[in-house]
């Protein structure tokens, strides 16, 4: 055991208990202390707990926010809302699991141009600046949305996410959070049925659907908590953020 290892290494698989959490308002939410007190947990309990952030972050914002921000370190990230899976190293770079990524890039293929070229000119959106590699993605003003857009996708074969009434994202078919999460558990030969997910806008709606034991935590978009309303291995928290993450590791009596 060496100084940067304060536990012996185990593998994700024989770890007790693994978080795979959204990042906006569910990892990053609740109060400062809530936050500083669950990712205290979080880092004194990294021999027995395994993390994987399920999110629309990509990989630079992910880096940036571990390295400097006091969030604990991931073990593996599913980004770019499902479109990369990926390891994360001691310096907090993330890797693609190039494995797992290859049916994602050949849903996609050059479709990043097609899909600007066919939403030029649909209003209420505006194209995000940053060069995604499997997505394209837009801030949306929903009193100007216009819907034809979901058509156009669709037209091309791929898949539009609208989420948190505020940002739309173009997908290649069949590729989310859910799938992509699905995907990398089984790579890595976790059980599911000790993983919670959590989350708390629409994005996070196929990761919370798949049946593992899941949690809207309390500061949920309306439409995610009528998706998941009577879906029993989704616990609806009132905490919001980290608190509701806890709240629902008691429920589901996933960690003691």
């Amino acid at each position: 055991m060496t100084r940067h290892e304060p536990f012996p290494t185990r593998s994700i698989a024989d770890k007790d208990f693994v978080l795979a959490t959204d990042l906006d308002g569910t990892f990053l939410g609740g109060t400062d202390a809530e936050r500083r007190q669950f990712y205290d947990w979080i880092e004194g309990s990294r021999d027995r707990v395994g993390l994987i952030f399920v999110t629309g972050r990509d990989p630079g914002y992910i880096r940036e926010l571990t390295r400097k921000q006091r969030v604990p370190k991931p073990d593996y990230v599913v980004g770019d809302v499902g479109t990369t899976i990926a390891e994360v190293d001691d310096n907090h770079f993330l890797t693609p699991i190039e494995p797992l990524e290859a049916e994602i890039a050949s849903a996609w293929g050059d479709a990043g141009m097609r899909v600007q070229a066919a939403l030029q000119g649909v209003q209420g959106l505006k194209l995000q600046s940053s060069g995604f590699r499997y997505r394209v993605s837009y801030d949306m003003d929903p009193e100007q949305f216009e819907t034809r857009a979901l058509d156009i996708v669709a037209g091309l074969g791929l898949d539009a996410l609208l989420s948190a009434g505020q940002f739309f994202d173009v997908l290649p078919k069949d590729v989310s959070k859910g799938p992509s999460l699905l995907r990398l558990l089984a790579h890595l030969e976790v059980d599911n049925r000790k993983v919670l997910v959590a989350g708390d806008t629409m994005n996070d709606l196929s990761m919370l659907t798949m049946g593992l034991p899941a949690v809207a935590v309390g500061n949920s978009e309306p439409a995610l908590l009528a998706e998941v309303e009577g879906l029993d291995h989704v616990h609806t928290a009132r905490q919001h953020g980290v608190a509701g993450i806890a709240e629902a590791i008691l429920h589901h009596k996933l960690y003691s």
